[in-house]
């Protein structure tokens, strides 16, 4: 197994219509991930539905749902291998009302690839999945300016789009200057992979060169140790075995741990990954490791394993940054919807709206408001529920961000700023 790439999963994203799934399918194929009778069926059974130009959308839009109506709604997961790295896609649909989808896939993603289409440049979603793509800890961008065959292969237009999206991104807070601006076209073909003799001005890297540019995602191994719980299991002759996966830090056998918000504490017998006992864990691993002095019902999932000496933060109330991504009507103070945050899932009530912010820029609209709406940002205080560990954002990341979800949908998303311990 250890000779195997690096792993990174990437998202794409954009506004409805700009390509993502075309030139996700464009990719996979290209690198052999689908083979060409699969794209070939896909052609005719497309030109048959009078929707000539969606045979690469289809290797992702799987659904006959989707098919019928020419959009992405559900994430499709698939793998696909460069040189370098092999890619999980979480492919994110672009349409306002599968943006609950959008969240689940961004929050896993270690870089995107924005898309944007060169006829129309800066769309109202382009807008929304850069700043959530922010919001929610993706650093690395790769912005494919698509349809670039649409806008007559012209080099003044890529540049029009390239400032207009750079505007954007450096609004948010991403170092333009690392970011690859790629014109590409995914229905032809150019400068996906191969370079097109119809881009002789362009001297950049192609799609797949800048994925394979992209820096390795660090694994957190300097912070300290924490590992949501998934499950928990009894393994007859072995005892109480909690799995999960580890976010930040190592841990190793005979490890002093302790489970928050359960408050139990015991010393790490065994480690297994993948069917074989391991010495240690490193952050991406999943694991089930067995406690000595931790019983069955001591422990369930959304508790998070820490070592003794730093243990996972438990928050009796919280200030987050949050946006609000769709809601029928207004939040006000006294909301109690559900967090989820790492495994744990649990309601919390809005205790306090401190301010509205101006999405776009982060700059403070207005103290105090007595509501906010869908498409607002905002600092609010929280308190659960019931006890709760999360993490300020600044210092470990990977459990510092929540969705927040009611009525069967992704509300909002957020991140934690500062924690009043229990």
């Amino acid at each position: 197994m250890a000779s195997e790439k690096p792993h990174m999963n990437l998202a794409f994203i954009g506004h409805v219509d700009h390509g993502k799934s075309t030139l996700v399918g464009r990719l996979m194929f290209e690198t052999g991930a689908v083979s060409p009778h699969i794209i070939e069926q896909y052609k005719k059974e497309a030109e048959s539905k009078g929707k000539g130009s969606f045979e690469f959308a289809w290797v992702m839009d799987s659904l006959k749902e989707e098919r019928e109506r020419g959009v992405t709604i559900d994430i499709a997961h698939q793998r696909f291998d460069t040189d370098k790295y092999y890619f999980t896609i979480v492919d994110c649909p672009g349409h306002r009302d599968f943006i609950k989808n959008m969240i689940t896939g961004a929050s896993q993603a270690d870089a995107a690839v924005l898309v944007v289409a060169a006829p129309d440049g800066v769309m109202a979603q382009t807008r929304e999945h850069v700043f959530l793509a922010r919001t929610l800890g993706i650093n690395q961008l790769v912005i494919a300016v698509n349809k670039i065959d649409a806008a007559k292969y012209s080099e003044e237009r890529f540049k029009e789009v390239k400032e207009e999206v750079g505007k954007l991104l450096q609004m948010v807070g991403y170092k333009v200057a690392e970011i690859p601006f790629v014109p590409v076209s995914a229905f032809v073909g150019d400068n996906v992979i191969a370079r097109g003799d119809n881009l002789t001005w362009y001297s950049g890297p192609t799609i797949l060169e800048a994925l394979n540019n992209l820096s390795e995602p660090e694994k957190p191994t300097n912070l300290p140790l924490r590992l949501p719980v998934q499950d928990v299991y009894t393994i007859s002759g072995v005892g109480t075995v909690p799995v999960g996966r580890v976010e930040t830090g190592i841990i190793k056998k005979g490890d002093k741990i302790i489970f928050e918000p359960a408050n139990v504490s015991g010393e790490v017998k065994t480690i297994e990954m993948h069917h074989e006992e391991a010495d240690q864990a490193l952050p991406g691993d999943n694991i089930g490791w067995n406690v000595r002095g931790v019983g069955r019902k001591d422990i369930r999932r959304g508790d998070v394993c820490g070592h003794v000496d730093s243990p996972p933060s438990v928050a009796k109330e919280f200030t987050a940054q949050i946006v609000v991504l769709q809601h029928p009507s207004a939040i006000s103070v006294g909301y109690t919807p559900v967090f989820h945050c790492h495994t744990s899932q649990i309601a919390c009530t809005l205790t306090e709206i401190k301010a509205k912010l101006d999405p776009r820029t982060g700059a403070v609209k207005e103290e105090n408001p007595a509501f906010i709406k869908a498409g607002d940002a905002a600092i609010v205080t929280v308190t659960p529920t019931k006890p709760m560990v999360i993490e300020k954002v600044k210092e470990i990341p990977q459990l510092g961000r929540f969705a927040i979800r009611d009525m069967g949908q992704t509300i909002a998303a957020g991140m934690c700023m500062n924690i009043t311990p229990r």
